[in-house]
């Protein structure tokens, strides 16, 4: 079973995305700040991970840079899924490793879950 790692403080939108990845077939782990990012690394490396680039007390754009500067991250994937729609951040994000950003107000899950299939090919 693939493993999936969502970075998101929303609430709602944790729960309805682990919901949609779980009946999907993805085992789910969830985090919002720093220290559950770290637990969860050292837990258990994801197969994927979804990031949104706005957490409170978290540098999201950090997270990126060290998933792909870790030697157990390194090759996992980063989806940045989040409202911020600025073409500079977005380019930062991509040339900072993320294999995709998606804008959150543009693709529905089931889009989101077969971009992550592409990627956990």
């Amino acid at each position: 079973m693939k493993k999936i790692l969502i970075i998101e403080d929303d609430a709602f939108l944790k729960n309805i995305e682990s919901a949609k990845f779980s009946h999907e077939g993805y085992e789910v782990m969830t985090a919002t700040t720093q220290p559950d990012i770290d637990a969860m690394i050292e837990k258990c490396t994801p197969d994927i991970v979804l990031l949104d680039m706005m957490l409170p007390g978290v540098d999201s754009m950090q997270v990126l840079k060290a998933f792909k500067a870790g030697a157990k991250t390194s090759h996992v994937p980063v989806i940045v899924f989040s409202n911020v729609s600025e073409d500079t951040e977005m380019k930062k994000a991509l040339d900072a490793g993320a294999a995709d950003y998606m804008v959150k107000a543009n693709f529905t899950l089931d889009e989101v879950i077969e971009k992550i299939k592409d990627l956990t090919k």
